[in-house]
């Protein structure tokens, strides 16, 4: 395990919400992270479908570790802005959302994400949702 996949991956673990949605980080590369995120009913809105909420805060976090793979030894990251679409409804036994920095910089990175909704064991998947988010570099 690389240095760089066990500093997010302590980070990831110290998030509450990750657990509480029961996500899991699936790859950490420079500059891409995946987390996982299996179907559950405690994340489900009233037609079934897995919560916006739910969606928002996986590719949030992936984006943000994404940001986060390229910033210096010590600095950290929060997310300033984003925007989601949602494209059709989070149907799936499990779902995986990616981040990918598209823009590094000294203070602000440049993300996109996208959440991918699997049906089974496939590798086949659709995509749910897609992200631009606006990342903050925290120094000091």
């Amino acid at each position: 395990m690389s240095n760089l996949h066990e500093l997010i991956l302590a980070s990831f673990n110290s998030q509450g919400l990750m657990n509480t949605l029961g996500a899991s980080l699936a790859f950490v590369g420079e500059g891409e992270v995946h987390i996982a995120l299996p179907f559950s009913k405690h994340l489900s809105q009233q037609r079934g479908y897995v919560h916006a909420g739910a969606i928002t805060s996986v590719v949030d976090s992936a984006c943000g570790y994404a940001a986060l793979t390229r910033v210096a030894a010590g600095a950290d990251v929060v997310t300033a802005e984003f925007k989601i679409n949602f494209m059709r409804p989070a149907l799936g036994e499990r779902f995986l959302a990616v981040g990918r920095v598209q823009s590094a910089g000294r203070l602000l990175s440049v993300c996109t994400g996208e959440v991918r909704a699997f049906a089974d064991a496939s590798a086949q998947y659709k995509v749910v949702a897609m992200m631009q988010a606006t990342i903050v570099i925290v120094t000091g």
